[in-house]
């Protein structure tokens, strides 16, 4: 009967049961805030130039990837909120396993789903700043530098929100 009990894992003690819901919670915001302002930074920029005498303009919405990565965002914002009510609803019915392990794939998702996003702007970027000679691409932040900066600044965020959400599908993951 003693190696059953001590194969059982026995309920955390409450101080650390309270830890793991404010490092979710407070991550939880976290992300939130960084993938709104990745959103918020990616839609609001735009640069109109001229290059060799032709205008130029360059916003977000003219390029398939940095919609994905602007949309990736903002779905990963609200689904968030979602999961910050989820949190709450949760830790109020006790901790059982089984209903964090919803959670948990909530979080992977969440975490494929900006991390994708985040690697699809990173190409487009790098080659928005070098260019690719072999393609005969070349590189345009010289003459959009404002608007490069500025997905830049995005893409950044957007970075920081998945190490966010990484710690967070640990903790759902240990929690599960």
């Amino acid at each position: 009967m003693s190696s059953l009990e001590a194969k059982v894992p026995q309920n955390p003690p409450l101080k650390t049961q309270k830890l793991v819901l404010g490092a979710q919670i407070g991550l939880r915001i976290m992300t939130i805030a960084l993938t709104l302002a990745a959103t918020w930074v990616v839609l609001t920029s735009r640069q109109s130039t001229k290059v060799f005498g032709v205008p130029v303009e360059a916003r977000y919405s003219y390029s398939s990837t940095l919609k994905f990565f602007a949309f990736a965002n903002a779905i990963v914002c609200v689904l968030s909120i979602l999961s910050l009510l989820l949190v709450f609803f949760l830790c109020h019915q006790g901790s059982n396993p089984a209903k964090f392990y919803y959670l948990f794939l909530h979080d992977l998702s969440m975490t494929s789903l900006v991390l994708a996003g985040s690697a699809a702007a990173t190409a487009e970027g790098y080659i928005g700043r070098y260019g690719n000679t072999h393609s005969g691409w070349m590189p345009i932040c010289e003459y959009v530098g404002k608007f490069c900066n500025k997905m830049t600044t995005s893409v950044i965020l957007s970075y920081l929100s998945f190490a966010c959400l990484l710690m967070l599908t640990i903790l759902s993951a240990s929690k599960s």
